[in-house]
């Protein structure tokens, strides 16, 4: 017997309707905390958010299947309405599901044209601003298929996959992938963020540590959600207090190493300035411009839920025009902007705004969203 752990990170009850464990009663979790119920060796179901009464984002899981393993999915062919991951307790790596689904659909939305909007008009449901509040079922929608899959092809199931003699979308079948041995599940949801948070146990529902709870002053909550050890170094910068940002390369600072899923809090004088504003809050963004091998997020600590960056991977199926080795003979991704070894990356710059997006992260210019924390303190994940 093991547990599924279901977390409700946002500021009011979330009700999930349950297939196949809790007596198939649906459960509401209370804003910041975490339930408990019980999931038997080689059962399956499924935990579905509730959105006024109608089914949208869902964790799929079957215990202790096929070698032992557990499998695990997020999908949204039901519809969607918030923020939904899994994973395996404790082990990023086997995470599903996009943690700003609906943040991304409704920048798709914003971004989309008069005769996209008029032909999903029946499916896409907004809120009295004009934002995205629910979309209906995907599977019954193929042009909503479509239009989820041009920011969330990967990400999440969107169709049906391989049913009925039907071969399916290769990236929906892929995330049906297997996890590591058979353990605990841990279901996130979240208006914002749904990235799994640390919890501390007590009955049957936990309380979830905040993260502006926890927070000792100026710095970076740091984050590895990885799958190997990573090096992180901090870096002042060349030109604090007069609106210019340039890092300092050649005096490296606080550095820190971290296991997978560890997180820990860096310490920052209060003086480390870039190009932010003075308003005594903590600023920042994700920088793309000396180039990538993985994604980050930087977010708010202060519970305004204000978060930018991506975390999927865009490594793996990059141009080989916008690829350079590193010295240890891996792969990145090249320079925006220039740098010592080499000018601005073209086909880099071409790829990223395709598949992250200038709104999302730096490569030079304007356009990126600044992320501000009250509290002076920053979440930073990397993966």
């Amino acid at each position: 017997m093991h547990n599924i752990y279901i977390t409700n990170l946002a500021d009011h009850d979330q009700e999930f309707e349950v297939h196949g464990w809790n007596n198939k009663n649906n459960l509401k979790v209370n804003p910041g905390t975490t339930a408990a119920i019980g999931a038997e060796d080689g059962s399956a179901g499924a935990v579905i958010a509730l959105h006024g009464g109608h089914e949208g984002e869902q964790a799929e899981i079957t215990k202790d299947g096929f070698g032992g393993n557990d499998f695990i999915d997020l999908s949204n062919i039901v519809g969607a309405g918030g923020n939904l991951t899994v994973q395996q307790v404790n082990n990023p790596a086997t995470r599903k599901g996009d943690p700003r689904f609906m943040q991304h659909l409704n920048e798709a939305w914003q971004r989309a044209g008069d005769n996209t909007k008029a032909s999903l008009s029946e499916c896409v449901h907004l809120d009295n601003s004009g934002n995205v509040s629910r979309i209906d079922a995907i599977k019954d929608f193929p042009a909503l298929e479509e239009f989820v899959r041009s920011f969330a092809d990967g990400m999440t199931y969107i169709g049906v996959g391989a049913w009925g003699g039907s071969p399916g979308n290769a990236n929906d079948n892929n995330q049906s992938s297997a996890g590591q041995g058979n353990t605990d599940i841990q279901v996130t949801y979240n208006d914002g963020d749904a990235s799994p948070p640390q919890v501390a146990f007590h009955h049957s529902q936990f309380a979830v540590t905040k993260r502006d709870e926890t927070i000792p002053g100026p710095g970076i909550l740091l984050t590895n959600r990885s799958s190997k050890q990573q090096d992180y170094n901090f870096y002042d910068n060349f030109w604090n207090g007069d609106g210019t940002a340039g890092a300092n390369f050649d005096q490296p600072s606080n550095p820190t190493t971290l296991q997978p899923g560890e997180t820990t809090f860096v310490g920052l004088p209060k003086a480390s300035r870039g190009a932010a504003s003075d308003d005594g809050g903590a600023h920042g963004d994700v920088s793309l411009e000396q180039g990538c091998d993985g994604a980050a997020t930087i977010s708010a600590t202060d519970g305004s839920d204000r978060t930018n960056g991506f975390s999927h991977d865009v490594l793996s199926d990059a141009p080989e025009a916008a690829i350079l080795n590193k010295p240890d003979g891996s792969k990145a991704l090249a320079t925006t902007m220039g740098n010592w070894m080499s000018g601005p990356n073209q086909a880099t710059i071409d790829y990223l705004n395709q598949v992250v997006g200038q709104h999302r992260a730096y490569m030079g210019g304007t356009g990126t969203d600044d992320v501000a924390s009250s509290n002076k303190c920053l979440a930073v994940d990397f993966y």
